[in-house]
């Protein structure tokens, strides 16, 4: 059964054109037949701001600071951490290495929330939360806007998330969309830019 959370969730994300259909590459390496841009819906300040505060309202732990991976990350990740009244960074990529850059340091003992607009297969929210192990810091719980990965993705730390999507998603070899021919297309920054 539906809840009333999750659609209203999946209505602001479908006014803002932000669920799309096709084939569609995901950052994991899995394909599927539908991939929630994110982008769309917190380009506009106001959705992101109401998404943040929403989303804040289900954390139940203390935290020093909010960490996202980038890009995808980036925007929530800030108003999550308004909504928490702490600071928000995040960690990039250098040489394919999740790291914290340009500045930004977790130090001993502080508590850490990771956040992400998309939750699949964890892999880059697993990244980020080694970099923030690294550094001393304390991972207290995972919050994204959208889990796809369903109840079964632990991550060893609390979860939380604004809508509960799972979507089919298929490994290359086994993709039914490759079998007929049908484009394969990378979404995120070059959203629609076929592989």
């Amino acid at each position: 059964m539906r809840s009333k959370k999750n659609d209203k969730i999946l209505d602001i994300l479908k006014q803002a054109g932000a669920i799309l259909e096709g084939h569609f590459l995901l950052s994991s390496g899995l394909h599927s037949d539908r991939y929630v841009q994110c982008a769309l819906v917190l380009q506009d300040p106001r959705k992101a701001t109401e998404l943040g505060a929403a989303l804040a309202r289900l954390v139940l732990e203390k935290v020093d600071w909010v960490v996202s991976p980038a890009l995808g990350g980036i925007i929530i990740g800030q108003e999550l951490a308004r909504a928490l009244g702490v600071k928000a960074i995040f960690a990039e990529r250098e040489s394919g290495i999740m790291t914290l850059r340009r500045g930004f340091e977790i130090h001993a003992g502080e508590r850490v929330l990771v956040a992400e607009d998309v939750l699949t297969t964890g892999k880059s929210t697993r990244e980020v939360m080694e970099v923030v192990a690294e550094s001393g810091g304390k991972v207290q719980a995972v919050a994204s806007l959208i889990s796809r990965g369903g109840q079964a993705l632990d991550l060893g730390v609390p979860r939380y998330s604004l809508l509960d999507l799972p979507l089919a998603h298929f490994s290359p070899e086994g993709c039914p969309f490759c079998e007929k021919g049908i484009p394969l297309v990378k979404p995120g920054s070059r959203t629609h830019a076929n592989v």
